[in-house]
């Protein structure tokens, strides 16, 4: 008996994580048992019950684009358990914690890894929201990594009621929130996305659709006031034509040779068509707006498929593929 009461009260210490000690492919990943993490005086303990693999998440482990190591480590992670995004409970709390209780539901994300691809994390107050009353676990997560990028493109120009905008990638994380955000705007939204997904980007708010498995978007004769690539497979260079005489062309990727970061200083001195680079905003700020879309029910993520946390490294390499719908889930 008194051996069984050790062995569980061990095993309570314990639990399952995702983990790489080195950057590469997803046959890196390996789940693994960990410590569970103590919550210092400020920090908040959350059993984590769901959490998404997506772009962020594949940029950490690969470490690609390089620039990303100067953040996460040069030769190695810093952090060896993966994962940006999570939704959970409260468990246990800080002495010093004010803002949450045991038993609330809780979502965050963190753009340098929050380490939340495993059974439980810790988290400073100021990284938690409270998930709103009508969203469940699946919902508040996937409402996070795409949806603020999301937020980042909209928030870096001026869109006016009339304007005409085009989304390249709809059907992204970043470009299924986008495409939903900019609808409150009352302005003409143009999509791209694939056959399959064409019912879906027009119950999402898209008034013209290019389909391009069939046709090429930049070949379009109509100009456009914003051209958002919401997954960086165009260029300024393909796109410049379709910008009306002030347009502005926002990628959410660094482009060939990191090009639009040079196009953001070298067009931001002309009056004519620019390029703005989407360097984002606080969470701060954008998971709020978040959760007012969500209390609103103005914003519904979208959901392709999901994993268990045993099966990370399938959802990692369905990611890299491309080719995601929206979000991929992982039920922890």
């Amino acid at each position: 008996m008194l051996i069984f009461c050790s062995l569980e009260k061990i095993n309570t210490q314990k639990m399952k994580a995702a983990i790489r000690r080195k950057y590469g492919l997803p046959s890196r990943i390996k789940i693994e048992t960990s410590e569970k993490p103590i919550p210092k005086d400020k920090e908040v303990l959350i059993k984590v019950y769901a959490t998404t693999v997506n772009r962020t998440d594949c940029a950490i482990l690969t470490a690609q684009p390089f620039i990303m190591r100067f953040v996460l480590g040069l030769f190695k992670p810093r952090k060896i358990i993966l994962g940006t995004d999570f939704a959970g409970e409260v468990v246990s709390i800080g002495k010093n914690v004010t803002s949450f209780k045991v038993n609330d539901k809780v979502f965050g994300f963190t753009d340098t890894g929050s380490e939340s691809q495993a059974e439980y994390i810790t988290s400073v107050e100021e990284h938690l929201f409270p998930i709103p009353e009508n969203i469940n676990y699946k919902q508040a997560v996937a409402s996070l990594e795409g949806a603020h990028y999301a937020y980042t493109f909209i928030h870096k120009v001026s869109i006016q009621s009339g304007q005409k905008i085009l989304i390249n990638g709809a059907t992204g994380g970043i470009g299924s929130a986008l495409l939903q955000f900019v609808k409150q705007y009352d302005v003409k939204i143009t999509a791209t996305c694939n056959t399959q997904n064409i019912q879906l980007i027009k119950s999402l708010g898209a008034d013209k659709i290019y389909d391009y498995t069939k046709e090429d978007f930049t070949s379009d004769k109509e100009k456009y006031d914003f051209i958002f690539d919401a997954v960086g497979k165009s260029t300024f260079g393909k796109c410049k034509a379709l910008l009306k005489e002030k347009g502005v062309y926002i990628s959410s990727e660094l482009g060939p040779y990191s090009q639009n970061l040079f196009y953001a200083i070298t067009t931001s001195l002309s009056n004519n068509k620019k390029v703005i680079f989407p360097l984002p905003y606080s969470t701060q700020k954008t998971i709020p707006y978040i959760i007012e879309f969500l209390k609103k029910e103005k914003f519904s993520p979208v959901i392709d498929r999901e994993y268990s946390l045993e099966d990370i490294a399938l959802a990692y390499e369905y990611v890299l593929k491309g080719e995601k719908i929206g979000n991929v889930m992982i039920n922890v």
